[in-house]
């Protein structure tokens, strides 16, 4: 246990700096979006800016999202551990500063095409998010509830989020109409693509699963005609209890094609599954396996 949690300090320290630069970065993207396409337009969001747009003619937006932050930091304190409170403090207190300080800058929005307007401020939401992401940091908030119910309740995030936006943009379609919550729902959308496309990157690699009676000669077609290496796995058939090996190679997307319809040339019954690669580290380079040929002959 100590040992592990060596490792994490040393995972939670390691760029500092530079994971801070990008946090804030992230976060006075998502608050001059805020501002530019959500608050002077009147469409809705999901989380702590879209509370704070229901009562935004009543309170100001910072002063909504500051409370919920804070309420957010001290539910995270008690029930997530002083940790997740250290990692959210920064952000609680810095994000609602940057919508005040962004809700004065005017930026001529066209409101004719609103439909456009909403793609725009997801995409924008979406980047921040993804850097704030990246960076391991929070700004508590709603966040923290997800995380509270999830630890609790064992609910995934994915059902947490939906469901907790999709109440308080519900409720902003009584307060704001319901066209509001139809723009809300395409916007959810684009914002968590986005968010994942952030923090994880493009796609640039993909890892095949193969189950083939012809393993020599798939193994064979991957290394020497795709130049990319193997691993072989032993497993067994669920149902049918018997021995079999599972070859897993990672493949370049641009390769993707060539992988694909070659191994089901070899074997026109060879069960692929085939997923997003959006890092590889130790990689098992061309050079590297050119040399290890030359070396076997």
């Amino acid at each position: 246990m100590a040992k592990t949690r060596n490792i994490l300090n040393l995972v939670e320290k390691k760029g500092l700096v530079r994971r801070y630069i990008v946090f804030v970065i992230g976060l006075f993207i998502t608050a001059l979006a805020y501002n530019i396409f959500f608050l002077k337009t009147g469409l809705m969001l999901g989380g702590a800016g879209g509370i704070a747009i229901i009562f935004k003619d009543k309170i100001d937006p910072s002063l909504t999202i500051l409370a919920i932050s804070i309420i957010g930091l001290i539910l995270g304190a008690i029930f997530l551990g002083k940790d997740f409170a250290i990692n959210s403090f920064v952000g609680a207190l810095l994000y609602p500063l940057f919508v005040k300080l962004t809700s004065d800058i005017v930026v001529s929005i066209p409101t004719d095409d609103m439909m456009l307007v909403a793609i725009c401020g997801a995409v924008l939401i979406g980047i921040g998010n993804g850097l704030t992401a990246k960076t391991g940091f929070s700004s508590g908030g709603i966040d923290a509830i997800i995380h509270i119910f999830h630890r609790k309740k064992y609910i995934s995030h994915g059902t947490l989020y939906a469901l907790i936006n999709g109440l308080i943009i519900i409720a902003g379609g009584f307060v704001l109409g319901y066209r509001v919550v139809l723009y809300a729902i395409v916007q959810l959308y684009i914002i968590s693509l986005i968010t994942d496309k952030v923090t994880l990157g493009i796609s640039s690699n993909k890892t095949f699963f193969i189950v083939t009676d012809k393993i020599q000669d798939v193994k064979e077609y991957i290394c020497e005609y795709l130049s990319r290496g193997v691993t072989i796995i032993d497993a067994k058939g669920g149902y049918s209890k018997e021995d079999q090996e599972v070859i897993m190679a990672v493949i370049p997307t641009v390769e993707y094609f060539k992988a694909k319809e070659g191994i089901l040339e070899i074997d026109p019954d060879a069960f692929i599954t085939i997923c997003d690669s959006y890092q590889v580290y130790g990689e098992y380079s061309n050079k590297k396996h050119k040399k290890k040929k030359e070396s076997d002959k």
